[in-house]
């Protein structure tokens, strides 16, 4: 299977150490976390026991997020965020051992909100440094940093492909390559981008690929999107890594769709 669980939004009635061996059972060999931590750094302690929740289920971490600030809050990331620039870099050191010990090699970072008090322009070259300061961070495990559009944050800057791109290709041009689009499909359609023309455009280069339906954000075939059409025509067109399931679901009916699904990713 190329489909790779989300576990920071599926199997959320279970405890953060319980759910890599939750997705193993549902028949999952592949996960990814958002920062399963509620600080920058965490104690090493508490990061043993979640690389020892991976091994001891037996399941792959295929994608982890930098850390991001207070998510629920409506944080949405460190990377542009003025007045927080030590504890970003801090904290790629750790999402680098992290992947270092699990083999992950997709890092996922959030570019935050803008700040009233700071021009776009101001936060944008902080933005670059720190995206090379990661970028450089992850290069030594041989990961790839991820840039993703997000919808439902109206201070978040970077809503289409066109966005995000931008924001890749300036730390290209400043000397570093390993970084590249997160294509989620449902933030992306939910933001009114084309996502059939960044398909056509992109799928090559996509980073990775998030996927939920919409309207609701539920499992494919709750909304209207053609989210396997989408995924075939990326696959046609070069994309081969895996297929990420982020979406909102009870843990009991959240993969009934994959009895049915068109498409094996």
């Amino acid at each position: 299977m190329s489909y790779t669980l989300n576990c920071s939004i599926l199997l959320t009635e279970l405890p953060i150490l319980e759910r890599a061996a939750a997705a193993k059972a549902a028949g999952f060999d592949s996960v990814e976390f958002w920062w399963p931590f509620a600080e920058a750094v965490p104690g090493d302690k508490d990061v043993d026991n979640f690389v020892a929740s991976l091994k001891d289920a037996g399941v792959q971490l295929d994608g982890l997020n930098f850390y991001a600030g207070d998510m629920p809050g409506g944080d949405r990331g460190l990377v542009s965020w003025k007045g927080r620039c030590s504890e970003f870099k801090a904290n790629v050191e750790v999402v680098a051992a992290i992947g270092e010990a699990t083999g992950c090699k997709a890092f996922n970072a959030l570019y935050g909100n803008r700040q009233e008090e700071y021009t776009p322009a101001e936060q944008d070259e902080l933005g670059l440094k720190n995206l090379l300061a990661a970028t450089e961070g992850v290069a030594r495990i041989g990961g790839t940093v991820l840039i993703e559009p997000v919808s439902g944050a109206a201070a978040y800057p970077l809503k289409t492909a066109a966005d995000a791109l931008e924001v890749i290709n300036k730390v290209k041009a400043a000397g570093n390559q390993n970084i590249a689009l997160l294509a989620d499909f449902y933030h992306l359609a939910v933001n009114g981008d084309d996502v059939a023309a960044v398909i056509e455009q992109h799928a090559k280069d996509f980073g990775h690929i998030q996927i939920a339906d919409n309207p609701g954000r539920g499992a494919p075939g709750t909304g209207n999107l053609p989210l396997f059409d989408w995924i075939d025509r990326s696959r046609e067109l070069g994309y081969t890594g895996k297929v990420a399931l982020e979406y909102k679901q009870e843990r009991e009916t959240a993969f009934n769709w994959l009895e049915t699904a068109s498409t094996s990713a």
